[in-house]
């Protein structure tokens, strides 16, 4: 005759069932509200974990195909050539606009000169210059008005000084222009003065002339006598 069930020796619980018995014991200690917590915590902590320690991409620049460097040089662009003898400095006298020193390019022709002092004036004679002569540093161009002699000493309009000395006593206005520092007003200054005064007696009498300084009387007094 068996025994009674309650007399039955009990069979002990698996680990299944000790492990579900713990679990269920944990949660009703821990609550609903702890338990959530700690999941939270975990999945941060992952996620931390996970972005630590992942591999960082490629860098930018590994991506960005180079271009090879021997590429061939564009030809260089040649500037026009410059005049080898550089520019002149030549003095404009008579009947142009601007009388005085002008720079023009060293290949220039006395028509540049004059064109560079502004042009004649109004009963300008350039028909009496050779327009097309080169002009030479150093040199004076003289343009005489109609019926006006040229000085003997000019060749083709310009010359690089006087074959003799000018007399201020004798030149007239167009004469007295072309020397260096006296433009046409200085030039009838110095014919007036002499008209009022008589003769000069000596270069040095030009500085009586107003307009004209030692520095002025300087320029030119090699080149005139009285």
């Amino acid at each position: 005759m068996e025994p009674p069930e309650w007399l039955r020796p009990s069979s002990p619980p698996t680990l299944r069932v000790l492990l579900a018995e713990r679990a269920r014991s944990w949660l009703v200690w821990m609550g609903w509200r702890r338990v959530l917590g700690a999941v939270l915590g975990a999945v941060v902590v992952v996620v931390v974990a996970w972005w630590m320690f992942r591999s960082d991409p490629p860098p930018v620049e590994r991506s960005i195909p180079y271009t090879s460097t021997s590429t061939t040089a564009a030809p260089e662009a040649t500037s026009p050539p410059t005049s080898p003898s550089g520019r002149v400095v030549v003095h404009v006298a008579g009947a142009v606009v601007r009388s005085g020193l002008v720079a023009v390019a060293g290949d220039a022709r006395v028509a540049d000169a004059i064109e560079a002092a502004g042009g004649v004036v109004a009963g300008a004679d350039p028909d009496a210059l050779n327009l097309a002569a080169r002009v030479v540093d150093g040199a004076r161009i003289y343009v005489p008005r109609l019926g006006e002699v040229v000085p003997s000493a000019y060749v083709d309009g310009t010359v690089a000084a006087p074959a003799a000395p000018l007399d201020v006593n004798a030149a007239d206005a167009g004469a007295l222009d072309a020397l260096p520092g006296i433009g046409p007003s200085l030039a009838r200054a110095i014919v007036a003065y002499r008209d009022v005064h008589g003769p000069f007696r000596s270069v040095d009498d030009l500085l009586e002339v107003p307009g004209i300084g030692p520095t002025t009387l300087e320029r030119f007094r090699s080149m005139v006598r009285t």
